[in-house]
């Protein structure tokens, strides 16, 4: 049978190797010829998964980084037939120079940090996670919008500060409080999370709207121009993968469309957002607040423009939205029956 796999291994590493019996144990029958050489994966990030991952079903060995540094990138994966990365980048002059790399597990839904150009000239495999996170992000967001919209950061202050004991009556009204009911969502993006926060906005009692590059024929759903969604609504949710035709598309000029009590909320990508436009905005209040959950490099560096931000229509989580329980296990469930596919000759989920 499986030898279990023992996180505490020195160093974080540990090499498995499975048989036909393996297959069989998890119903996955082949011919499989013992004289073949066996997939050598190596997982460059593990630590950024908590959850448990179960052994492919097929000859393999296994490596464990729990983290990998830049230059120890090609080193680490130097003889690996499938790598596994959440955020590790793995440039082309580093795939170039791995010529049994046949396979790229992403362990997340962006492929940002895989040279997908150098992958495809090269016949590489890219897998990635899809639809892993439709419950814990979509919750996040409207985590971030209530605590905003109703100035919690603002009154957990004041109670820290002790100014509700010393208050002349039974509550503190210092800080205006708002309702999601009746007000317009604008979601920026209508792929399983954005339609998943429209859901959840419809059952607040939200009017719908979004901008997407798809017909949307969701009921209750309006769709409209990008421009014409950020005059009007009363918070945006931004929910778009990140390339260079989005990088950055809500800037100045997107953040000057909006209404002054507008919320901007971004649980996708940091680089969606011109940062310092953004934190500029927040100072002069000429928009309401902002949620984020990422931001454009992670982990930031000490002079990010929205990393100082003391401010209490600013909320700023370390990128937590999709990390909820129940959806890395998901994730890593999703992971291996993505490697297992590709390597039984089935395009899953491949990019």
């Amino acid at each position: 049978m499986f030898p279990a796999r023992r996180h505490g291994d020195p160093g974080g590493i540990f090499a498995a190797r499975f048989t036909y019996a393996a297959r069989m144990l998890y119903n996955h029958p082949i011919q499989y010829d013992e004289r073949s050489a066996m997939h050598k994966i190596v997982f460059l990030d593990r630590d950024s998964l908590i959850a448990t991952v179960r052994p492919p079903a097929f000859a393999h060995e296994w490596q464990d980084y729990p983290a990998t540094a830049p230059d120890q990138v090609l080193e680490r994966l130097r003889g690996a037939t499938i790598s596994v990365t959440n955020k590790v980048v793995l440039r082309a002059e580093t795939i170039a120079q791995l010529p049994e790399l046949k396979m790229v597990a992403v362990a997340a839904t962006g492929t940002d940090n895989v040279d997908l150009s150098a992958c495809r000239a090269r016949g590489i495999a890219v897998a990635n996670i899809r639809n892993y996170s439709v419950v814990s992000v979509p919750e996040h967001c409207f985590a971030l919008m209530l605590s905003l919209r109703r100035n919690l950061r603002a009154y957990t202050t004041d109670v820290e500060a002790g100014r509700w004991e010393h208050s002349s009556r039974f509550c503190l009204l210092d800080h205006p409080i708002g309702d999601l009911a009746g007000s317009r969502l604008g979601i920026v993006g209508f792929g399983a999370l954005g339609r998943r926060v429209a859901q959840i906005g419809q059952a607040f009692g939200m009017q719908v709207a979004t901008t997407s590059r798809s017909p949307v024929d969701t009921p209750g759903v309006r769709q409209l121009p990008l421009d014409e969604l950020l005059a009007s609504s009363d918070v945006i949710s931004l929910h778009l993968p990140l390339s260079e035709q989005t990088r950055h598309m809500i800037g100045e000029r997107e953040l000057g469309l909006m209404k002054p009590t507008a919320l901007l909320i971004n649980t996708a990508r940091g680089g969606l957002v011109d940062e310092r436009a953004l934190a500029e905005a927040l100072m002069r209040r000429s928009i309401g607040g902002a949620g984020f959950d990422v931001l454009s490099q992670e982990p930031p560096s000490p002079d990010n423009p929205l990393l100082g931000l003391r401010l209490p229509n600013f909320i700023l989580t370390p990128h937590v939205a999709w990390a909820s329980a129940g959806a890395m296990q998901t994730l890593a469930d999703m992971l291996v029956e993505n490697i297992e596919a590709w390597e039984a000759g089935r395009a899953v989920n491949l990019v």
